[in-house]
């Protein structure tokens, strides 16, 4: 496996990337990297972590939106598939109002992250 060192946010990773599987890499990190700055620059929410969560639920939504599950794209690995059982049984997914507001109150309890 090879390891790439990618920026998000102005922070550098260093990631595995399996062989030819760079330039899927590079376009996965350009749109976290877009949706993570998006979400900055709206100025609402400073805390990273925060911001990183925000983004992977608007990503995940954006995917089950044009039917495609977080477990069938292109280059993910089972830390980044997860569990996605409520997708694939016909539940539908909550509204993005009521996951922000459960996200809210499970953060609360961090405080101040950054």
């Amino acid at each position: 496996m090879k390891q790439m060192e990618v920026t998000i946010m102005g922070q550098s990773y260093l990631l595995g990337c399996p062989e030819g599987g760079e330039a899927a890499l590079q376009k996965a990190v350009a749109r976290v990297d877009k949706e993570m700055c998006a979400i900055r620059d709206a100025g609402r929410i400073k805390a990273r972590e925060r911001i990183a969560v925000l983004a992977a639920l608007n990503l995940a939504y954006s995917l089950s939106e044009s039917g495609v599950s977080a477990g069938s794209a292109s280059g993910a690995t089972d830390a980044t598939a997860g569990d996605t059982r409520g997708a694939h049984d016909g539940q539908t997914l909550p509204d993005l109002e009521t996951l922000m507001k459960r996200l809210d109150e499970a953060l609360v309890q961090d405080g101040q992250l950054l």
